[in-house]
């Protein structure tokens, strides 16, 4: 059961109360879930809102208890990181569309299908003084308000008899995933009610609406209309939120979100300048695409690094929505050796957003300098702190596509730390596997997957190519295919290329060892390997395939040999045989 929680507590901002309850039911457990976001932080309240969610595992596919309670606990704590710049429709639209993808992934990871994550799903988001809902399924929203009931929702069913009906929708049912959603302007006083079937099939409408029409606490009315509906004989688990407008802010926000995607650009800032309380200290980067600055906060004394867009793009969409979505992705990722977005507190002016500073230098500029070769040791040591950075973001189901030297940082202590994000995709968007048009791939040629470069984009495997060339370089000082690799147009130019041996570079590096980085970087997406978790085991630990394929390679090679010795003594001796008849012949 949800406390009765209220937020907001400035009478400019909007406050609401918020109670609910799941029961299990006469079922051994609970497939239904509920969650809630109220920040207590002004500025999430204001820009962001408030997030409400209730799913409905579906119990003939298995695991519909995974579904359900993974669906709600992500949306209700990723809403939050959304970018202020989008709207909510945006924000949420993106959110449902990456837990399908990652529901969806998880059903198909069972070859005989007998286990599926499909849930219900249904969001009521409240930010000023309107309410936005979203619906997928069989769940309702249903709006009291002046004595007036209404269902905001409509079944996501299909009726065969009065007896066999079955859902038409569902989240993790398909690749792509359809809802409905709308978005109505709120009143004091309003009453908002999320339920599963397990409460409404049983609890007549008239009784909804008594119990809605009452003034006790919106815990006290969820609680009452759980136990209604097993009272009524509800055979399934029973799930009510309540979310009570207390009162509205005072000025609208409406026009807030539109504001914020029309950010106008920073121009190159020098020195001294300051912007929305940030002084800027020097400049870190600077190329076509966007400016790095040290900054520092005025009143927290804190420095940050400030990542501007150039002004080259002011009037590319598609770059702008990409800019944005790297703080998305940021906010996403908690991981030692993944740079830390920050999360501002103030309102901004421009378009820019904030990163933790790191003090060191690449990993590109940290090798030239490093004596050669590298410690097996120290190389694969590296390479670790590299895949787990990857590997926290493929868990967010989002993709690098750009891993290079250039764009991991050595700090100090030794320690790696994964920056940029502007070449990641999210699991789940529509761009996922078929990338926004652009003039060409933003990756770089050195490192990125050759399918990629070529505009197929190649998921997990991608970064999977780009890890092992790291590796194949920091154990050898080279490139698994040479210079020329960078001079390819075509996959026909890439097929040309032949992967040299990395003991040939470095002699005490072990045929198994190689025979991983050559699979790393296969252009045979079928031989390379399909996740970083594969790769690194076979770096680390000598997969036994390997060993044998040597131990048959090496006594391939003896029988060669020893055949070769034998040609050559019967040759000789047939020399010397035709040698000693001409003697005697003369």
């Amino acid at each position: 059961m949800f406390p009765d929680v209220i937020a907001g507590s400035d009478g400019m901002l909007l406050q609401l109360a918020v109670g609910g309850e799941t029961l299990a039911g006469i079922k051994a457990s609970n497939e239904d879930a509920i969650s809630q976001q109220l920040p207590s932080d002004k500025h999430l309240l204001v820009h962001k809102g408030a997030c409400f969610c209730v799913a409905d595992g579906v119990s003939s596919a298995e695991a519909g208890l995974e579904a359900s309670h993974y669906a709600v606990k992500y949306f209700a704590e990723e809403y939050l990181n959304t970018p202020d710049s989008w709207s909510v429709p945006y924000s949420a639209g993106q959110l449902i569309a990456t837990i399908n993808s990652a529901l969806y992934k998880q059903s198909h990871q069972f070859s005989n299908n007998e286990k599926g994550f499909l849930t219900t799903f249904d969001a009521l988001v409240v930010k000023s003084r309107t309410a936005y809902w979203f619906h997928i399924g069989d769940g309702r929203i249903y709006l009291w308000r002046q004595g007036l009931l209404r269902q905001l929702t409509q079944d996501h069913t299909t009726v065969l008899s009065e007896s066999r009906q079955f859902l038409g929708r569902a989240l993790g049912m398909d690749q792509s995933v359809l809802w409905d959603q709308d978005a109505i302007s709120i009143e004091n006083g309003d009453r908002f009610l999320l339920c599963t079937d397990g409460l409404y099939d049983f609890v007549e409408e008239s009784e909804l609406f008594a119990a809605l029409s009452s003034e006790r606490s919106a815990e006290q009315v969820s609680a009452d209309l759980c136990q209604l509906a097993l009272c009524k004989g509800s055979d399934d688990n029973v799930s009510a939120l309540i979310v009570d407008i207390l009162s509205l802010p005072s000025e609208s926000l409406d026009d807030y979100s539109e504001r914020l995607t029309r950010l106008p650009f920073l121009p190159v800032l020098v020195p001294g300048m300051k912007v929305d309380g940030y002084l800027i200290e020097r400049e870190l980067f600077s190329s076509s695409r966007s400016h790095l600055y040290l900054v520092r906060d005025t009143e927290t004394e804190l420095c940050w690094v400030l990542k501007t867009p150039s002004v080259n793009f002011c009037e590319d969409h598609a770059y702008i929505e990409r800019f944005i979505r790297e703080e998305w992705i940021g906010l996403r990722i908690q991981h030692p050796h993944v740079v830390q977005v920050h999360r501002q507190k103030r309102a901004r002016t421009f378009l820019y957003y904030l990163l933790e500073y790191i003090e060191g230098e690449t990993l590109e500029q940290w090798f030239a300098k490093a004596s050669k070769p590298i410690k097996p040791s120290k190389a694969i040591a590296l390479v670790r702190q590299i895949a787990d950075a990857v590997l926290a973001l493929h868990r967010q189901g989002a993709v690098h596509q750009d891993l290079k030297p250039g764009n991991i940082m050595v700090r100090h202590d030794d320690q790696l730390i994964l920056v940029d994000f502007g070449s990641v995709y999210v699991a789940g968007l529509a761009e996922i596997y078929s990338p926004l048009a652009q003039d060409s791939a933003l990756g770089t040629a050195s490192y990125s997957d050759p399918h990629y470069l070529l505009g197929h984009n190649s998921g997990e495997q991608g970064d999977v190519y780009a890890l092992a060339t790291i590796c194949y370089e920091l154990f050898t000082g080279e490139l698994p295919y040479g210079p020329k690799v960078e001079e390819c147009q075509s996959m026909r130019d890439y097929q040309k290329l032949r992967y040299k041996p990395s003991y040939l570079h470095n002699p005490v590096i072990p045929l198994w060892f190689d025979k991983a980085l050559e699979l790393g970087v296969s252009l045979d997406l079928s031989q390379r390997y399909a996740s970083v978790p594969l790769l690194m085991k076979d770096l680390q630990n000598p997969n036994p395939l390997f060993l044998q394929q040597q131990v048959v390679a090496k006594h391939k090679t003896n029988r060669l040999l020893f055949w070769q010795m034998m040609s050559g003594f019967w040759f000789a001796t047939l020399l010397l045989v035709i040698w000693l008849f001409l003697i005697r012949s003369n």
